[in-house]
């Protein structure tokens, strides 16, 4: 008949959550390595985690961007949740998944920023033992909430002190966090050749590590999974020995 459409696909427009699309996705092949970027930390619910927990090949990495520490900024970022919010979440991703690293973002400085909401968010860091983060100081963007609300009132010489302590204590938690995986064998799989030499492979583990292993003329490509004993670190990389 003229203008008759076909029936939708089995299951077309079915609705599903965060959670039942990402266990879809890892069901597609067990060899499918399966990362997810977080836009809001209220993205991972406790579905979520049982799901990332339930299937080997759904990374264990989630970046949970938290901003500031303080509940009074996080306000006037317009964040939607507390500090307490943030460090039961924290909390719970620990408790559901222990292997699972978390990354973030910071904004030191924001506007109003106390010494004391400084703190907080140096608190919280300790609390939360980011493995990485993406830190920066606080800066007008036209346009933006903050822009039309708030006067840019934290100098500029404070603000790169603020964002310094950040970078130190960060640089001081990857540091311990990487240092505890030497002696660990991690699946890792292969990106490629690494940048400093033909003679190594760098891959990735499921926290989202960088390791840099010897090739030792063992044929193996790009792509493949190889199992990798952790020998020494720096607080950004893992350097290792492949393992049977």
């Amino acid at each position: 008949m003229a203008g008759s459409k076909a029936p939708p696909p089995e299951g077309f427009g079915e609705a599903v959550t965060f959670a039942q699309l990402l266990e879809k996705v890892a069901q597609i092949s067990p060899l499918l390595r399966v990362r997810f970027s977080t836009s809001h930390p209220k993205d991972i619910t406790s579905d979520v985690l049982h799901t990332m927990m339930a299937y080997e090949n759904i990374c264990k990495c989630i970046h949970l961007p938290v901003q500031s520490g303080s509940t009074r900024v996080l306000q006037l970022m317009n964040r939607t949740y507390t500090r307490e919010w943030y460090m039961h979440k924290v909390d719970e991703i620990r408790k559901i998944i222990p292997d699972c690293s978390i990354t973030t973002d910071i904004i030191a400085g924001f506007c109003t920023e106390t010494e004391e909401d400084h703190q907080e968010t140096i608190s919280i860091m300790d609390h939360s033992q980011y493995d990485f983060g993406y830190m920066f100081f606080y800066s007008e963007r036209p346009g933006t909430l903050a822009q039309r609300r708030y006067k840019d009132d934290i100098p500029l010489d404070v603000k790169k002190r603020r964002l310094q302590e950040v970078i130190e204590k960060q640089n001081e938690l990857s540091l311990n966090n990487y240092t505890k995986d030497i002696g660990k064998t991690f699946k890792v799989l292969i990106d490629g050749d690494s940048k400093r030499s033909n003679d190594d492979w760098v891959g990735r583990t499921s926290q989202n590590k960088v390791v840099i292993f010897p090739k030792n003329e063992i044929l193996y490509k790009k792509g493949d999974y190889v199992n990798v004993e952790i020998k020494k670190c720096t607080q950004a990389t893992l350097f290792g020995e492949i393992v049977n």
